[in-house]
């Protein structure tokens, strides 16, 4: 477990599927989400966690965001590891929609980091966000992030291209 100020994160579980699937398939929490389409159903959903519980995938670790009372507030995780190359990808979902905007995702992502740059010996971490996510920027800007590329009108969502921001931050530059 790693723990956080707010948040602890945790491995993922079996049970964790019904709270998985709800968030994934509820187009509030996923609009911000660049991976995947949805609906997403019970049997693929099932298999993408028992995959993650399995660890079959070294290149990607998932983890439960938890509050300190214990309430899952959704997930988060570091994508397309590279160990030779030092970097990996964050992704983040907070999927309880009332912990939103309270500074759970910032403190998940914060924690996550640091394990990223202190125990996984990550030089750098890279995540890509939609141009209209302004609250996640902000987010990100707090924890060192500085966008490095946009690619304009880029992804089709809710009949519009949106941009796609790439962000970066080096474990140097890290204010976690």
């Amino acid at each position: 477990m790693l723990v956080g100020e707010k948040v602890n994160l945790r491995a993922l579980e079996p049970t964790d599927l019904d709270n998985c699937l709800r968030w994934i398939n509820d187009r509030e929490v996923t609009r911000y989400l660049l991976m995947g389409r949805w609906p997403t159903s019970r049997k693929a959903e099932e298999a993408w966690l028992e995959r993650q519980v399995k660890g079959e995938d070294p290149s990607n670790k998932v983890l439960v965001i938890e509050a300190k009372d214990g309430t899952y507030l959704g997930n988060i995780g570091l994508h397309h590891i590279d160990y030779i190359s030092g970097f990996a990808e964050l992704g983040i979902v907070i999927g309880r929609k009332d912990y939103w905007g309270q500074g759970y995702g910032t403190d998940a992502a914060r924690t996550l980091l640091r394990f990223a740059f202190q125990n996984l010996r990550l030089r750098k971490v890279i995540l890509r966000v939609f141009g209209s996510n302004i609250r996640a920027q902000k987010c990100y800007a707090k924890l060192g992030f500085k966008e490095v590329g946009r690619l304009k009108a880029h992804i089709l969502r809710d009949g519009k291209y949106e941009d796609e921001i790439i962000m970066e931050v080096f474990a140097e530059e890290f204010t976690g």
